[in-house]
């Protein structure tokens, strides 16, 4: 099963009761790898701070691969215009990825297959024709039709525009004339899964593979 981290009445650093600014920082997403330096789910500043306080994980420097405990991280002096976390002693720099030193079991999942997810594989584009468009002008294609025995899966499923639909109608893609930009398959689980193209930090490239990185998934 993969690990569960969870946030705690914790005080680590003096933080006290945070601001906007500083609650809207500890809620942003931290890379979680196991012992073997695995990535296995992704947790909240928040709560690898908690974990990194409690010593059963240390941060990682993405430049240089070095490990760190609470004491010699906070001592680490922040670059100019880099996030951080202040307290009244202390500048905390952010932790992007935190190793757990004690887990080394790796998550057993699967992504779900729903409308949503088939929308999130595929990034809202038309895989016909390849353009992006707007959830309402997208609808899900059967490559094989289920007037054809087609069946309702990842691997028969692509999102189409109302002009590829239309043109495809209830014929295999061939028939039409028409192909697939890539093969219908089921993306596979990322601890990266719920978190937003736009949140993912450069430095999670190094552990997350890129066959993951390939389905820009999006919250809503």
């Amino acid at each position: 099963m993969a690990a569960r981290v969870r946030s705690g009445p914790y005080n680590y650093g003096g933080l006290g009761s945070p601001g906007s600014g500083l609650r809207q920082m500890l809620n942003e997403p931290t890379l979680v790898l196991n012992r073997s330096w695995v990535a296995i789910s992704t947790t909240s500043v928040r709560t690898a701070l908690s974990l990194v306080y409690r010593d059963v994980a240390r941060v990682i420097q993405p430049e240089t691969y070095e490990t760190h405990d609470l004491t010699s991280w906070a001592d680490l002096a922040v670059p100019t215009g880099e996030p951080c976390i202040r307290t009244v002693r202390l500048a905390i720099p952010v932790p992007e990825i935190i190793l757990l030193t004690g887990h080394d079991h790796m998550p057993r999942r699967s992504v779900p297959f729903s409308r949503r997810n088939l929308y999130r594989r595929d990034g809202n584009r038309c895989q016909f024709c390849g353009r992006r468009l707007p959830t309402c002008d997208l609808s899900i294609d059967h490559v094989i039709p289920r007037s054809r025995g087609g069946r309702t899966t990842w691997e028969n499923c692509a999102l189409a525009c109302v002009s590829c639909n239309v043109r495809k109608g209830s014929r295999l893609p061939k028939e039409a004339g028409m192909a697939l930009l890539r093969p219908a398959t089921k993306p596979k689980w990322s601890p990266c899964l719920t978190v937003t193209v736009s949140r993912r930090r450069a430095s999670w490239e190094k552990f997350v593979s890129e066959q993951y990185w390939n389905v820009a998934l999006e919250e809503d």
